[in-house]
């Protein structure tokens, strides 16, 4: 670890130390999870983690975060999230993760007023502040502390400490709630959160680890890592079955690769020009 690394890390601890007690949303990702593992090694049983439960969350990781809470030894609690049922989620216009996050942020406060808890936190890090984030508008309505971003730390950084501490997953790549899988203006429904769940799964299990799949009505538009490129086209007949099985009738691989964020693309066109 670095000087200034350890600088941070340090400054992260005392940060948590600060707070007393947190209640966190933990996704399984390495944000949440590195900062669940350093609040826990601080705070203790003050440190509890939650697991939101949705059908906006891809299917396995609800089994994987719990799995490494358990590993970590932090208290955890798997509470349901309800994000179909707001109209305004469902809709899907560009501040829909504005309404996405401020159903898991009641929930995460809901659990911290039954437990003492004053402070509740995710995962937020500096160079989340460089792209369309309407959640964060949620988290300062919610009062929702952002440690590793007050810490400075970046993603690269985030990695490097969770490896330095022995995280199994300090490698995992991105994910995002499927709902950012649609352009929006597309009506967001269960059947086609599940569309597109088994779609990345299915090239998720030929090896590919950071895929999306985006929907565009009959069209499901393939991003991975340009480096992947080669092993996407040597599955192609099979990739386009399992995907015409789904409902696609078209199956299109993005030349520029995988980009997070990529759909807010369309909030910089003409009104007249946006997809959806």
């Amino acid at each position: 670890m670095t000087a200034e690394l350890e600088q941070k890390y340090q400054c992260l601890r005392a940060i948590l130390r600060e707070m007393g007690g947190v209640v966190i949303g933990l996704s399984g990702g390495v944000d949440s999870t590195l900062l669940v593992k350093v609040a826990h090694e601080v705070l203790g049983d003050r440190c509890i983690a939650v697991i939101g439960k949705s059908e906006a969350f891809p299917e396995g990781e609800v089994e994987e975060a719990l799995q490494l809470a358990e590993q970590m030894g932090v208290r955890v609690r798997v509470v349901p999230t309800h994000e179909l049922s707001n109209p305004l989620f469902r809709v899907n216009r560009p501040d829909r993760c504005y309404h996405c996050k401020t159903e898991l942020y009641s929930v995460l406060r809901r659990v911290a007023d039954e437990e003492g808890i004053a402070w509740i936190a995710d995962g937020t890090h500096a160079d989340d502040l460089g792209d369309y984030r309407p959640g964060l508008r949620a988290a300062q309505e919610f009062g929702v502390r952002a440690p590793l971003l007050e810490a400075g730390l970046s993603k690269a950084e985030i990695r490097a400490l969770a490896r330095a501490l022995g995280l199994p997953i300090w490698d995992k790549p991105s994910f995002a709630c499927l709902s950012s899988r649609f352009p929006y203006g597309t009506v967001i429904t269960r059947e086609l959160l599940q569309k597109v769940d088994r779609a990345e799964r299915f090239l998720r299990e030929l090896g590919l680890r950071q895929v999306r799949v985006r929907h565009h009505d009959t069209l499901a538009r393939i991003e991975v890592e340009p480096r992947d490129f080669e092993r996407v086209l040597q599955h192609a007949p099979e990739i386009v079955a399992h995907l015409r099985s789904l409902g696609y009738v078209y199956v299109a691989l993005d030349l520029e690769g995988y980009r997070s964020g990529k759909m807010n693309d369309a909030l910089q066109l003409p009104e007249g020009k946006r997809d959806g």
